[in-house]
């Protein structure tokens, strides 16, 4: 149940509040986006709403890496074992995960820019959309989040800043993906022991090739939950801005930012 049907068809949007989560379009920086894929394929597509196209990649990533062992390899090239980490890398795998990496990071790149370009167009076109929406199991709304908040829910465990924003898909797959590399880096058990202050065993109970996923998913969800944040926050305030002028703003009058309106 939406509050807003549009009879006319209008060529774009800028945004899509469903029972699920809202999908906005913004401006983005092209690099910054590529920078993500860099860190991780499919996560620079995350940001910018591509979620299937995302999680494709970041599945393959995760699939590929395993097989060759690449975190791994990644380990013993920063300790000095080159030999150890030619060893472990699978020649005929790794040729199937170049490729890939680099149309994760050329096509980010090249959605990011057309993307901006639609936006523009978007907002030009300034069609309406829906800011309610009601379903059977959920319902969303457009409303005013604190970023600094969503990213504090993100350090504590990534996903929950995603939920605080109302972007349940995205904060399952996302809690999901953080249970995985916990549980298999032993992540939790390593933190106890070096609270107890047992700094070998902490060491020796961790799993590298597991381990290297876990930093870019925990600044990823940080970074995401907080410019998601401070760009639903404009779309709402574009959105009561629209309202208020077309239900209380005098036709032909402009009012002036700041002025007491009589």
């Amino acid at each position: 149940m939406n509050n807003f049907r549009n009879p006319f068809r209008n060529r774009r949007y800028k945004a899509l509040v469903s029972p699920i989560g809202t999908t906005q379009l913004h401006l983005r920086k092209p690099l910054v986006i590529a920078a993500w894929s860099v860190a991780f394929p499919g996560f620079g597509h995350l940001l910018l709403n591509k979620y299937l196209r995302g999680y494709a990649l970041i599945i393959w990533e995760m699939f590929i890496n395993q097989t060759i062992h690449l975190n791994l390899a990644m380990v013993c090239s920063f300790n000095g074992q080159f030999q150890a980490a030619r060893n472990l890398i699978d020649p005929k795998y790794m040729a199937m995960y170049i490729p890939v990496y680099f149309f994760a990071i050329w096509d980010s790149y090249r959605t990011t820019v057309d993307l901006n370009r639609i936006y523009l167009l978007a907002q030009r076109e300034n069609a309406p959309y829906s800011t309610f929406s009601m379903g059977g199991l959920e319902i969303n709304y457009l409303d005013r989040r604190k970023p600094w908040l969503a990213a504090i829910w993100s350090m504590g465990i990534p996903s929950v800043g995603q939920l605080y924003l109302h972007r349940i898909v995205f904060a399952a797959f996302v809690l999901i993906y953080t249970i995985i590399i916990v549980d298999q880096s032993n992540l939790l058990l390593a933190i106890h022991y070096l609270i107890l202050g047992d700094i070998s065993s902490s060491s020796a109970v961790l799993d590298p090739q597991w381990l290297l996923y876990f930093p870019s998913l925990y600044f990823f969800s940080i970074y995401d939950s907080t410019v998601n944040a401070i760009e639903n926050n404009k779309l709402f305030e574009d959105d009561l801005r629209q309202y208020l002028q077309q239900y209380y703003q005098p036709a032909g009058k402009f009012v002036i930012p700041g002025s007491k309106v009589k």
